[in-house]
């Protein structure tokens, strides 16, 4: 089967160049934290990449504004780098060292930064979508003109919570997209499985939102339609844009999917959006040589956030709670100390 044809949305071409540039670097930077998983380096037992799905976290920022608010899922580290994050922070944070994001605490899965509006990212499943209905309701009240933005993947589509939050979002006119990146897989069962309806933005027409499905093979596709519906949200309807792409490894980094076939994988992996936009820039003119160094470029920038990582300090062992109860409250007394305390009295 011969890869899709480079046909990118109609004028939208002096964008792309920009776009792929993006991508790369998305799809390098989980690359870097995939060889950082295989050395032993990362922090924690999980990791979770979103190679193939690189059009969405890019196209739907490519939509957002300064001030605008976001969460993540656990496959999220495009999403964060494509809103703006430092990429040595990000690394040194998934290798849980002191100069990460959140000091090393929240590793892979759990990076925030409110600085760039990033609410949090949640291993639990539907579990950041409604902080942005709160984010959203905020904006709306003190009149700051920011959208808030969910991004999920399809498993998330099951969950009760996905349905109070769109219902609450379109009674109240909140100014919040709902984003389902749906590459098809909830860990291990296939979307046709875990529902009869894959029209999934259907659901949330039905809600009172405006709703989009997209193929997340075409970046500029997806930028165009994240910016129709962010538009709309901004101006108090909110919205729900599905984006079909294809996980292209398994869900976890340990995990070889044995439940998807060798032949499905191949033709998955076609339907590469980074290929895509490349094949697309070089028949509107662009040479590899230009593209080429893209690529050297961003392979460069995420060789060096392995190093930083791997410089960088290990969080001290007195800043075990820091950051977890509040200013000003006393911290817990350790275990042992408190049984010689109490021993101690007898």
């Amino acid at each position: 089967m011969n890869a899709p044809k480079p046909h990118i949305a109609t004028g939208s071409n002096a964008d792309l160049l920009g776009l792929y540039r993006q991508m790369r670097r998305v799809r390098t930077f989980e690359e870097r934290v995939g060889e950082l998983f295989v050395r032993g380096l990362s922090a924690g037992s999980m990791l979770h990449l979103s190679i193939g799905e690189e059009s969405a976290a890019v196209g739907v920022c490519a939509a957002m504004k300064d001030g605008d608010t976001f969460t993540t899922h656990h496959r999220g580290h495009g999403i964060f780098l494509a809103r703006g994050a430092d990429p040595e922070r990000m690394m040194a944070e998934i290798a849980g060292k002191q100069t990460g994001y959140c000091h090393g605490k929240g590793g892979s899965m759990h990076i925030a930064d409110m600085g760039l509006g990033h609410l949090g990212a949640n291993a639990i499943v539907g579990g950041g979508i409604p902080a942005v209905v709160g984010a959203a309701l905020v904006a709306q009240q003190r009149r700051t003109g920011a959208v808030s933005i969910a991004f999920f993947g399809d498993g998330a589509m099951q969950q009760g919570i996905l349905y109070e939050s769109m219902n609450m979002a379109a009674l109240w006119d909140l100014p919040t997209v709902f984003v389902c990146i749906n590459n098809q897989y909830g860990m291990g069962t296939r979307i046709d499985q875990a529902t009869k309806a894959t029209a999934l933005h259907e659901r949330a027409v039905a809600f009172g939102l405006n709703g989009e499905t997209v193929d997340g093979l075409d970046v500029v596709a997806v930028r165009d339609a994240a910016q129709r519906i962010v538009d709309a949200a901004r101006g108090g309807t909110p919205g729900f844009l599905a984006i079909d792409c294809y996980r292209f490894f398994g869900h976890a980094r340990k995990d070889k999917s044995p439940y998807r076939s060798p032949g499905e994988e191949e033709e998955g992996r076609r339907k590469d959006p980074i290929a895509f936009a490349r094949a697309a820039l070089l028949e509107a003119g662009h040479d590899e040589a230009e593209l080429d160094a893209i690529d050297t470029a961003a392979a460069a920038e995420m060789d060096a956030t392995i190093d930083f990582a791997d410089l960088s300090e290990e969080p001290p062992l007195s800043s075990m709670f820091r950051d977890v109860f509040a200013v000003g409250e006393p911290e817990p007394e350790p275990l042992a100390d408190r049984i010689d305390r109490v021993l101690a009295r007898d």
